[in-house]
This record gives C-alpha cells, structure tokens and sequence, in this order.
C-alpha cells in the first residue's frame, strides 16, 4: 500500500501551505543523499509528496482521492471508489463470466498497472517535463560573534553542475538539433491499452528526447547528453548581522544543476549559532552576569565587563541589590534589516562571603544594629 503524503511531510490533513513548505524542506534536508545518513528513495518521496500537496487542485484531487490519485494526472488511478456506473456486459473477460461475478483467472493488478502506468510513473514524468534541478539543503553553524558582526562562509557541495564542455545543453558544441524522429517533435508518445474495461489511451513524455521535442544529432562526450556533471564546489555565503539560529538563507539557483539547461535548484542554508560561554541573547539584546563583592555592592566602586565588542568599564553605585541589571545602550544585536541595535544587559550578582573574620562579623553586627 501506497504511502500517505500527509505522512512522509509528517504533517496533519489540516496543514498550511506554509505548514507544507517548511515541513518539506525540513524532510529534504534530513533524507537528502548528498548528506552523510542520507537515503535518496525517501528523498525522492518527500519531493513526491510535496509536489502534489503544494498545488492546490493536485492537492484537492488526491484528498479526494486517496491512495488511488495518479500524482495529478487526471484523477484516480485504481479501483478505490469502485466501478459503479460502468456495464461491464459488453467488455470480453478472456473467459470469465461477467453475468456469475466470476473473474477468476483475471489478473486485475496487470490490468490496472497497465492502463495508468503505475503510481510512480506520473512523478517521473513530471520530472522529466520540469527538468529542474533538485534543491539542496545544508546545515552552517557560525559563532555568537559572527551573528552579532556578519560573516562570509564557503560551503563545499558535491553536487550535479553544468557540463562546461557543453554549457549544459547535453550536445556535444557544435552538433547540429534535429526534430525528435520518436515523438516528431511534439516531446509525447502515445500508447494504447485494450482491458476489459475497452481501449485507453495514455500519453507519456518521450524517452528519447524527454519532452523536449528536438535532439541533438551528437551527445556530448562529457556528460553523455545530460547536461550535468558531478563536481565539487565552493559556493561563499554572506550571513547578515542579527541572523537568528534557526533561520534559513535561500540562494536561487545554487542548487542542483537542471538537465539538458533547465533552470538549477535553489540552496537553503540552516544556520546555526554556536553557545557562547558568557553571553545568551534575547531578541536583539545580549545578556550576561557579573558577581561582585558584597564590600563593592555597599560601598560601590568600578569593575570591567566583557562585551561583545570588547571589555569595558562598568560603574557600580553604592548600595547596588544582587539581581539588579545595567543597560550599556548599543551594544545588542544588530537588527537583521538595519533598523537600529539593541542593548547589552549586565545582572549583578552579589558574592556574599562564606567565612568570616571576627573583625568582619563585628563590623555587620553594627550594621545589623543600625538597622540596615
């Protein structure tokens, strides 16, 4: 049995467009097979899954449907809704009697694999049709100082790229184009099926020239006529101030080469942020503690601080409370689309000693008198 789009998305019948997208890219990344633990058989599903549930009248079909949708190619591709309205009395059985409700000797599985192609076949052939190239997802993680200043990174992908000898039209350079002799240009075939149910016509892309309607009259010698070629490459990316761990970076046409010169995948970069040792953040505001002496926090006095930026001299007035927090205005996290930055909050934390000398303990004792 077929396996549920809502499913492999990991998403409920109910979800959002938004809700399909980020749970595909989600899905993407994990099975993709250009990561390490990745599985190319439940990547190609999740890309399945999310071509028909991220169009709307696909998705309409198949949820009505069921398992029985044929990827959107027309309606259901089995029996699941039943025969009702059909007369079978006029179709041959090959000997089976329609009239007893005898089909015994009648391979129902071949009939229907062979009338709508199997349930596979409409993802291949859209992919064909489409030839874009698959997205590409990968996880970067940068430092708590690289997210308040920005950074420039390169990530290496292997990944499938434009054949330089061809510049990624599959035909060997200088090779001539000729109308496809299977298709006659019209990039579809045509095939007739006879069932028991009468004659069915099915149109499929051609496999010679894979839709395209026109062939070239010599393939190229790099990539065999693909358009593609594995390779390793450096592709720099420019993380802005502010990012959030978490967010994701697109970059059009960074992924996956097309074939035949179709227009490449996108790249979706998850960044993440490496804990920082003293600082936390907290929407643009940087956050961090500070013990000092119980003398200090009476008396008052000056200690030097870390910030983000550099250490820097931080005031205490007399009479500071543990718990208490100073704002160095500024010195936050910049705003991600440059409306300003946020501040840098330091909470004191009062050290009350352990262990006390009899001049110390005398000296509160006073100050416990005098009603402090």
């Amino acid at each position: 049995m077929a396996e549920n789009y809502y499913d492999i998305l990991g998403v409920g019948k109910g979800a959002s467009d938004d809700e399909i997208k980020k749970a595909y890219r989600r899905a993407a990344h994990q099975h993709h097979p250009d990561k390490s633990g990745g599985d190319e058989a439940k990547f190609k599903k999740v890309n399945e899954a999310y071509q028909v549930l991220s169009d709307k009248s696909k998705r309409a079909q198949y949820d009505q449907f069921g398992q029985t949708f044929n990827g959107g190619q027309g309606g259901p591709a089995g029996g699941g809704q039943g025969f009702g309205g059909f007369d079978f009395s006029g179709f041959d059985f090959g000997g089976a009697s329609s009239a007893g409700g005898n089909f015994e000797g009648v391979d129902f599985e071949d009939i229907f694999s062979n009338i709508f192609g199997g349930g596979g076949s409409s993802r291949s052939t859209r992919s064909r049709q489409s030839g874009r190239g698959q997205d590409i997802q990968v996880d970067l993680e940068i430092t708590f100082a690289e997210m308040v200043e920005g950074v420039r990174k390169k990530v290496r992908l292997y990944k499938n790229a434009a054949c330089e000898h061809c510049k990624g039209t599959g035909g060997e350079p200088g090779a001539s184009v000729k109308t496809c002799p299977t298709c006659k240009g019209s990039g579809q075939v045509q095939k007739i099926t006879r069932s028991f149910l009468g004659s069915f016509s099915q149109v499929s892309v051609c496999p010679e020239c894979e839709g395209r309607g026109q062939i070239y009259e010599n393939k190229c010698l790099v990539c065999r006529g693909d358009g593609r070629v594995k390779k390793e490459e450096d592709i720099e990316i420019a993380v802005p101030a502010g990012i959030e761990s978490g967010q994701t970076i697109s970059l059009r046409g960074a992924g996956e080469a097309g074939a035949h010169g179709a227009t490449a995948g996108d790249l979706y970069i998850l960044v993440r942020v490496a804990t920082h040792r003293k600082f936390t953040r907290h929407s643009l505001d940087i956050l961090s503690q500070e013990e000092i002496s119980f003398s200090l926090a009476a008396l008052g006095g000056e200690i030097e601080i870390e910030t983000i930026e550099g250490n820097l001299i931080l005031k205490i007035p007399a009479g500071t409370q543990s718990g208490e927090t100073f704002r160095i205005k500024g010195k936050g996290v910049p705003d991600l689309h440059g409306r300003g930055r946020g501040n840098h909050l330091v909470k004191i934390i009062v050290r009350v000693p352990r262990r006390l000398s009899r001049d110390q303990k005398r000296l509160l004792e006073e100050l416990k008198n005098s009603g402090e």
